[in-house]
This record gives structure tokens, sequence and C-alpha cells, in this order.
């Protein structure tokens, strides 16, 4: 069971996604603060008051904070925007090439990999059984006199 977990785990594409929330959520974290610290201040200041109050209605004692909402968005759009431009739109970019069949291909493989590849080709050749001449089902055919 424990190895079921191990395999589950070191899987490259669970990898991939973990290393992709960690970053995710790190930019997110720098978009929050840009806005935070640029957005917001100019939501407020063109709302028109720069005091305790600013970036908010006040409707008798209830207090909406339309700045904060505001905030959000373009802290939303932002991350849409880079999440887009810099995975959705390569990756549609590349499976478009890949329907028209101009995939670029593959780079030649280095030195290392044709040795090892010699070297797997020599191996099953060796493991291989003599082949016996025969039929298609195996059996010796005598040859016609």
């Amino acid at each position: 069971m424990l190895q079921g977990f191990k395999d589950f785990i070191m899987r490259g594409n669970v990898v991939d996604l973990a290393v992709g929330i960690v970053i995710g959520a790190a930019f997110t974290t720098v978009v929050t603060a840009f806005t935070n610290g640029f957005i917001k201040p100019l939501i407020q200041l063109m709302g028109g008051d720069t005091g305790v109050h600013a970036g908010k209605w006040h409707v008798g004692d209830v207090e909406f904070d339309y700045a904060t909402f505001l905030n959000a968005i373009v802290t939303f759009l932002i991350t849409a925007a880079v999440l887009y431009f810099l995975v959705i739109y390569p990756l549609n970019l590349l499976a478009e090439r890949r329907r028209r069949g101009e995939e670029p291909p593959p780079e030649n493989p280095s030195e290392e990999i044709l040795l090892l590849t010699q070297i797997r080709d020599a191996l099953v050749q060796a493991q291989a059984p003599p082949q016996r001449p025969g039929n298609q089902y195996g059996r010796h055919q005598e040859p016609p006199r």
C-alpha cells in the first residue's frame, strides 16, 4: 500500500501540479500586494476622500467598502490575464500546431541516448532464441524434391 502511494506521489504530473499550485499562490500574493499598495489607494483618491473612510459608502451606521471589492476584481483580472497569456495561449498554439501537423521536430538525441539505445538493441538480439526455418506455424518444412 505504501509503495502505491509513493508511486502516485512521485509521478511527474503530480509534482508538476504541486509546483504550479505553489507558484500560483505566490503570484497571487504578489498581485494582491500590488493592488492593495497601488490600485486601492487610486480607487480611494478617485472617490474623493483620503481619510479613514476613503473608498467606503456610509448609509446610516452601515459601511460599504467598495474599494476592497474593486481591488478584488482587479486582482482577479490581473491573475487571469497572466494565466491566459503565459499558460493557456501558448498551449493552445501548440495544440493547433499538432492538429495541423506542424509540430517542431524533436531534438537530436544525445550521444548517451544513442549509445544506450545500441546497448539495449544488442541485449535484445543476444537474448532472442535462434530462428529455425519453418512455416508460419513454427513447423519445419522439408524442401521440395
